[in-house]
């Protein structure tokens, strides 16, 4: 049977908040608080990890991917909610609520396998200190950040491929603030169970795989640090790895506001090259 990628739907109508205008306007005004707060915190993160060679390590260059995701992140719905909040206009194309779902999807499964990856680099780190600079080498930390990006956006481009390619004849309203991909599929007129397993195993390739591969790489690491002898040393190998384990641990319950709050306040290379990089612009002005 032949499946028919028509549609008759040219546009979706994003519901959101509109029977509560005040409180749209409210939100409005956090959503873009915490907007700016993400592109200042972020955008200083990957400011100092490039310009100083101090911070030119696997752990930092993944840092730096990590900020830029949570960036492309919020730039990817954070536009359409304002617009939404702020214009009687509550409406989005059908091509536009396609790429605004390609994006979400991708950078959320790009942030999972990269965080698995930040995680294997504390590992190796602490676990395997004599053969880091060896399995950790640029050749191999670039590849590794590269792959995260290329599986994100593969893996979003089948579940984006799928969904549009199902029918929308009837009701074209989301009860969502964006084009959020379960709030569309119900929309289809046409059975999505083939979406529904999609996304299923996506979810425990790109979720599961990479907390459960967390979660024992730090029950390792906990275990090589506690079998160091001096407590100097132990609280040394505690402070390199406990803000990507925060990151890791809370990630799932807090914005990526916080991310480089909780970076910059736990490690002394941040703050110092944050430190350098302001008494430069100081000395050149």
């Amino acid at each position: 049977m032949e499946v028919s990628n028509q549609s008759s739907v040219t546009e979706f109508v994003l519901l959101g908040l509109s029977a509560h205008p005040k409180l749209e306007k409210t939100l409005s005004v956090l959503i873009l608080l915490t907007y700016l707060v993400i592109l200042l915190g972020n955008g200083v993160l990957i400011l100092v990890t490039v310009s100083d060679s101090c911070l030119h390590t696997p752990m930092y260059f993944f840092l730096g991917n990590l900020s830029f995701l949570d960036i492309c992140y919020t730039t990817s719905s954070v536009p359409l909610d304002m617009d939404g909040f702020l214009t009687p206009r509550k409406t989005i194309s059908f091509s536009g609520c396609a790429v605004q779902m390609f994006l979400s999807f991708a950078m959320g499964a790009t942030e999972c396998v990269l965080l698995g990856m930040m995680a294997f680099d504390r590992y190796v780190a602490i676990c395997n200190p004599l053969r880091y600079p060896v399995v950790m080498s640029k050749a191999a930390y670039v590849p590794m950040a590269a792959s995260s990006w290329v599986a994100g956006g593969a893996n979003s481009l089948v579940q984006i491929s799928l969904a549009v390619q199902l029918p929308f004849c009837g009701d074209n309203v989301i009860n969502h603030f964006i084009c959020e991909i379960l709030a569309v599929l119900k929309l289809a007129c046409a059975d999505i169970s083939i979406n529904v397993i999609s996304m299923g195993v996506a979810n425990v390739i790109f979720l599961g795989v990479p907390v459960l591969f967390i979660f024992v790489s730090y029950i390792f690491i906990l275990t090589t640090i506690l079998k160091i002898p001096s407590a100097e040393g132990r609280k040394k190998a505690f402070s390199t790895y406990l803000s990507d384990k925060l990151i890791s641990l809370f990630y799932g319950l807090l914005t990526p506001m916080l991310n480089p709050i909780i970076y910059s306040l736990r490690n002394k290379d941040v703050k110092t090259a944050v430190r350098s990089l302001v008494a430069q612009k100081c000395l050149t002005q």
